[in-house]
């Protein structure tokens, strides 16, 4: 008995006061992001019992968000008081009225509204978040619903297939929460939607959430963050796994600044040679698509363009040739001039890579083959292939003809068709000279023989190079003719991308006796997406919400989290996000300057402000010259030789505004904030000094800055 007093005593001695006012006024809370985290766990275990599939939880789970909380929680209970005739109860006894008018009042930009963004809207209807003015969420996607995405993007219904993922998404989260203010977009985020998510929208901004299925928007969106100053919360699944990253201006580091290690690629001799696997066959389509619509065109357009286009290529005599053919290709004879000349450069496309080539590949490699030491050579991984006869009757040789046309058609500026029966009487009109193989050719069995066969072709390219050349017409001859190159777009099902990757791959496919692949799983595989798992998505996007939290009250970096998580092995391990990486220089009076990427070297001399007024600044100020200076890509000035004097002293005397438009050849919008240039500076001693970027602002002077 008197021990047991004595260890009552001492639990007594050790309760935590503001810990028990805390759990009392929050112990009976619903909060959407936290239900979102304990649901999407639990949801696993749900899976894994009833599929006996990955290992289950054997202990006790604990998973603490106290950080989220208001560090001065005991300080004045009456701000966590609550009338019980509000939905946001919950929220205001848990953070107070203070924090949830903030959340009511954010300025959100939330890309993507598939898997993960479904569950951040649903969090963010929940939550109170941006349900009183100015308070606004622009949600953009342009994907459209399909009935597969009904499994795992629960504000979808089948009533909604075919419609766009952004506006069903937003008018089913106003049925959770009518008080929403939302705006559904249908624009991808990227340099051609500039003018809508403009400095103006960007500087409007609390905080933008990522829900992306590629790397290369996230960075793109990085970018813009940083350029702007605000801050991301970033996430992604792949399958059971799933991560969250939050990126703060000035406190941690960008999306960008760590990048996983590059893929595993596939060996260039599989690809051109001896696929065996679906994925070999659609990555090689996917190469044919960039080669034919994107890489052809931006040849033809900067041969156009540039004068000295064939001069920077000349140095290589293999990117010479290759460059060299595809201008020929692109502007010689094949150069179409309607839409049926597109249907006979599709078909005799169609002949070359499905029938000629692996007929070649089959006569330098017959299907009995051995090698040096008797062994057949096609064994295993390696399939003999068989060509390809061109049928008008077969469904997918006419898919690869109308989708092949429909591109050249766009990259020309000609007016396509979807009229099968036409695309099907033109092609079969296409006469071609029967195709005699070389016995003589050999053909790469590894990336070796690949590497050193082109090496041995090199020699003697001089002569046919300069054929080339003069076989190009001038571009003089051309003024004003430009081609439109096509980035591969996999979500927009009227463009003809996926239509024409999936037919090249799978009569690729066909050739090698692969079993090919439906349209949605070309869709996948060549945009490299993994399906989402609900309990994955779930988790993510609760996680993300509860950073949302510090966010508002303006917390300290050792607040938030990186979390990573793994439910196949129920592993959730968060960490404290990283800082910026700093540099440092030395300015005038030996006064030193730290910067990371967040920071800016900040011009307020108005918008009237010469180039010459900003040398002198810098002069006056940091006791550096600028020495080259540029906008985008356009450079502005230069002290070096290749750039005439006479030009320079000509710059020197404009405002900085009609500089940039002058030069750069765009509109300058007078009210933006700022602009942004990239310097070159040396110190007066001559040594070459690193420095962030220079914003310019467009506002009245302040010659404090």
């Amino acid at each position: 008995e008197k021990f047991a007093s004595e260890s009552l005593q001492d639990k007594k001695a050790q309760i935590d006061s503001k810990l028990c006012s805390v759990l009392a006024r929050t112990t009976g809370a619903c909060l959407g992001p936290m239900a979102a985290v304990i649901g999407g766990i639990a949801g696993q275990e749900v899976l894994k019992a009833v599929s006996g599939k990955f290992t289950p939880i054997k202990q006790h789970l604990y998973f603490s968000a106290a950080k989220c909380l208001p560090p001065d929680t005991a300080k004045d209970l009456s701000t966590y008081a609550t009338k019980g005739d509000s939905r946001y109860d919950d929220y205001v006894a848990t953070f107070g009225k203070a924090v949830q008018e903030k959340i009511s009042k954010m300025k959100l930009f939330i890309v993507g509204a598939g898997a993960i963004g479904c569950e951040m809207l649903k969090n963010c209807a929940t939550m109170g978040i941006s349900t009183q003015p100015p308070g606004q969420i622009v949600v953009t996607d342009m994907d459209a619903i399909e009935r597969s995405n009904l499994n795992r993007q629960f504000l979808f219904r089948p009533k909604d297939v075919g419609s766009l993922k952004s506006e069903a998404a937003s008018a089913s989260v106003m049925q959770i929460n009518s008080s929403l203010r939302i705006t559904p977009h249908s624009h991808r985020v990227g340099e051609d939607s500039e003018n809508i998510y403009n400095g103006a929208f960007w500087n409007n901004l609390d905080l933008v959430i990522t829900a992306l299925d590629n790397v290369q928007a996230r960075l793109y969106l990085d970018n813009r963050c940083i350029y702007f100053s605000k801050p991301m919360f970033d996430s992604g699944t792949l399958g059971t796994k799933g991560n969250t990253q939050v990126v703060l201006p000035r406190l941690t580091e960008s999306y960008g600044s760590s990048q996983d290690p590059p893929e595993e690629s596939i060996p260039l001799c599989t690809l051109h040679n001896f696929p065996y696997k679906i994925e070999h066959t659609i990555q090689w389509a996917r190469d044919k698509f960039g080669g034919l619509f994107k890489v052809a065109p931006e040849e033809v357009n900067s041969y156009l363009t540039d004068p000295n286009h064939l001069e920077k290529v000349a140095g290589d005599a293999t990117t010479e040739l290759k460059t060299l053919e595809l201008l020929k290709a692109s502007l010689g004879g094949d150069k179409p001039l309607s839409f049926e000349d597109c249907i006979g450069w599709a078909r005799r496309t169609f002949e070359d890579e499905f029938h000629n080539k692996i007929l070649q590949l089959i006569t330098a490699l017959p299907p009995d083959q051995v090698d040096a030491e008797g062994n057949p050579f096609w064994t295993g991984h390696k399939r003999p292939p068989a060509p390809l006869k061109f049928s008008p009757d077969d469904p997918l040789h006419i898919e690869f003809i109308l989708a092949a046309a429909n591109l050249r058609a766009h990259v020309y500026g000609l007016k396509g068709s979807s009229d099968r029966k036409f695309v099907k009487t033109e092609a079969s009109k296409v006469k071609l000279s029967e195709f005699q193989p070389d016995k003589s050719k050999k053909v790469a069995k590894t990336d070796e023989e690949m590497k050193t066969m082109m090496e041995q072709e090199l020699h003697g390219l001089d002569q046919k190079i300069e054929s080339l050349k003069s076989s190009l017409p001038k571009p003089s001859s051309l003024t004003g003719y430009r081609l439109t190159p096509l980035d591969f777009e996999k979500d927009d099902p009227t463009n003809f991308h996926i239509d024409f990757v999936t037919a090249c791959s799978n009569l690729r496919a066909a050739n090698y006796k692969i079993k090919p692949a439906s349209k949605h799983q070309t869709k996948q595989i060549a945009g490299k997406i993994i399906p989402a798992i609900a309990t994955t998505t779930a988790l993510v996007a609760g996680l993300v919400c509860l950073e949302v939290y510090k966010l508002v009250q303006e917390m300290p970096i050792e607040a938030y989290s990186n979390t990573y998580a793994n439910l196949a092995i129920a592993h959730v391990t968060g960490s404290e996000p990283m800082p910026p990486a700093k540099n440092a220089v030395r300015l005038k009076g030996d006064k030193k300057f730290e910067f990371s990427l967040w920071d800016r070297m900040e011009v307020k001399l108005g918008p009237q402000a010469t180039l010459q007024q900003l040398k002198d600044h810098f002069e006056e100020k940091y006791g550096l010259e600028i020495v080259m200076l540029s906008y985008g890509k356009a450079l502005l000035f230069s002290q070096y030789g290749f750039m005439a004097k006479k030009k320079n002293k000509v710059r020197l005397k404009l405002a900085m505004p009609e500089l940039v438009e002058t030069v750069a050849k765009v509109k300058v919008d007078r009210a933006a904030a700022f602009l942004m240039f990239e310097a070159m500076v040396t110190t007066v001693e001559g040594d070459d000094v690193d420095i962030p970027s220079v914003r310019f602002w467009m506002t009245p002077a302040d010659e404090s800055c």
